[in-house]
C-alpha cells in the first residue's frame, strides 16, 4: 500500500468508551477495568508510531480479509477521519493493551508502519 496522511478525529468517540470497558473487563476485575476508562476520558491525546504500538503490544497484524479492518482501511483512503486508540500499560505483563482500536490500528498499518497513531494512553 502506499503513504496516505491518516486523519484523526479532534477527540475519542463516545462509542469507544463503552468498547473499551468490554475488552478490559475481559482481562482486568471490573473496578480496575472501570478506572482506566475513567482514567482514559481524562487524558491527553498523544501520539506514538504504529509499528511501536505493535511491537508493545505483541498483538498479530489482522489480515486483509477482516471486515472491521476493511471498513477503516475505506475510511482512510476517503479521508473520514478515525478515532483515536485507547491504550493501556500493563506493567505487570510489560506490555500495551489496546483497549479500543486494534481494527484501525491494523489499517493504518497496512499503509504506513510509520505513521502517527493518535492515541490516549494511561
Amino acid at each position: 500500500m502506499h503513504k496516505v496522511e491518516i486523519q484523526w478525529l479532534d477527540d475519542v468517540e463516545d462509542k469507544d468508551y463503552p468498547a473499551a470497558l468490554s475488552y478490559l473487563s475481559l482481562i482486568y476485575p471490573s473496578a480496575q477495568a472501570e478506572a482506566c476508562v475513567n482514567s482514559l476520558k481524562t487524558t491527553d491525546i498523544c501520539e506514538f508510531k504504529a509499528k511501536d504500538i505493535f511491537r508493545a503490544s505483541a498483538l498479530s497484524l489482522l489480515g486483509v480479509s477482516n471486515l472491521h479492518v476493511e471498513k477503516d482501511r475505506e475510511k482512510i483512503r476517503t479521508g473520514k477521519p478515525l478515532s483515536p486508540l485507547l491504550l493501556v500499560r500493563d506493567t505487570r505483563s510489560g506490555k500495551v493493551v489496546i483497549a479500543d482500536g486494534y481494527h484501525r490500528m491494523c489499517a493504518i498499518y497496512e499503509f504506513d508502519e510509520d505513521a502517527w497513531i493518535k492515541c490516549k494512553i494511561i
